[in-house]
């Protein structure tokens, strides 16, 4: 090793931030494997280095004893004195062994500890920068599929879309564009973990942040979000400002903002509704798109019976329950939906099993007038 070896070292701590003390402390260790592993592991060696010529030099670390048991370990105290005057019994001796053709076998471990310095800079590098980025969006280019998992190009490196955080459903091809969430950051014996997901929620949420303004400027407030990836996505928002609409801000000119975050999400339906502070209005706007006649709320229970249409229940309950199922996720509530038919049935049940036939008189009679009142404006 030489004055270029050291130059060298000084351009990869500027380039790459990597101390050239901390090599030369890696030199030294991995130097000492080096001896031990060629010349023998008996011996107790120390490796140390010049940090301005870069020349390594080896020693022997023995014991000065009267009597030797050990040849590796320990030197006798006339044979030490001829090393150094000064040594007496009980010192620690230290004794160059360097080997005549050591100076190949130090270049060839400085290159191999270098190259492996850099490459564990580079991933603490890149750790560092993305596990502040965590639960932020990015954009990759799928670069290889491979058992179920696509491995997104991020330009510094690679991470993984696995198959539990994919969109059912969808489609991925080489060298197709997509944005991603990066879900989770994590360190491993090969480098740093970058794992993406498609069908979180809040992947919809930092969708809406890029192409709303009033959101990222902290104008309109993402209340929660619903979703069922590839399928349906409920979000609530509300307005700080009363003079700024949030669902009008969400949705943009002729829906352009809510349609490319569609578009982005391939063809995913997204119901943006008002959040409201009070939970009978906020239930009932959950249920968009259904019309709500009435909401009942049991406060202690988290729970409201909600009331819809006759021609709108299924609306309300969506294909497989989708729509209320979403709902009662939006809102943290248990949502119970019924008709108007099946709503006036309940209330003559309950009124007939508590025994309050004065109730169910009153009600006949209402509707007895009601009937009667038609008749007349008939006539």
């Amino acid at each position: 090793m030489n004055e270029d070896f050291i130059n060298a070292l000084y351009e990869i701590e500027k380039e790459k931030g990597i101390s050239k003390d901390i090599i030369f402390e890696a030199l030294e260790s991995a130097l000492i494997s080096s001896y031990k592993k060629n010349f023998g592991s008996s011996q107790n060696v120390i490796v140390e280095m010049d940090k301005e010529t870069g020349e390594a030099t080896v020693y022997s670390i023995r014991d000065v004893v009267e009597n030797v048991e050990n040849e590796y370990l320990e030197i006798s105290l006339d044979d030490a004195k001829k090393i150094n005057d000064m040594y007496e019994i009980g010192d620690v001796a230290r004794i160059e062994i360097t080997p005549r053709d050591f100076g190949r076998i130090a270049a060839q471990t400085a290159k191999q500890v270098v190259i492996q310095r850099i490459k564990d800079a580079e991933r603490d590098v890149i750790y560092d920068e993305f596990i502040n980025r965590e639960n932020e969006i990015i954009t990759g280019m799928i670069q290889r599929i491979s058992k179920n998992n696509v491995f997104i190009d991020l330009g510094k490196t690679e991470a993984i879309l696995p198959p539990t955080e994919q969109i059912e459903g969808e489609n991925y091809s080489q060298s197709d564009r997509l944005k991603l969430l990066i879900l989770e950051v994590k360190k491993t014996t090969k480098g740093p973990q970058i794992i993406l997901s498609r069908s979180h929620p809040d992947l919809v949420k930092r969708l809406f942040e890029l192409e709303v303004p009033e959101i990222s400027n902290g104008i309109v407030d993402i209340y929660s979000i619903a979703r069922e990836a590839g399928s349906r996505t409920k979000i609530a928002v509300h307005s700080k400002d009363p003079n700024v609409d949030p669902l009008g801000a969400c949705v943009g000119f002729k829906g352009s903002r809510v349609k490319a975050i569609v578009d982005e999400l391939n063809g995913e339906k997204i119901d943006i509704v008002i959040w409201s502070n009070n939970i009978e209005e906020f239930i009932a706007n959950s249920l968009s798109p259904s019309k709500v006649i009435k909401v009942e709320v049991l406060e202690k229970e988290k729970s409201a019976l909600v009331v819809v249409p006759d021609y709108q229940l299924s609306l309300a309950i969506g294909k497989e329950g989708q729509n209320a199922r979403l709902a009662a996720k939006l809102t943290n509530w248990k949502i119970d939906i019924k008709s108007e038919s099946q709503y006036s049935e309940h209330i003559l049940s309950e009124n007939i099993l508590s025994g309050d036939e004065d109730n169910i008189v009153k009600t006949v009679n209402i509707e007895t007038i009601l009937e009667e009142d038609n008749n007349n404006e008939e006539i």
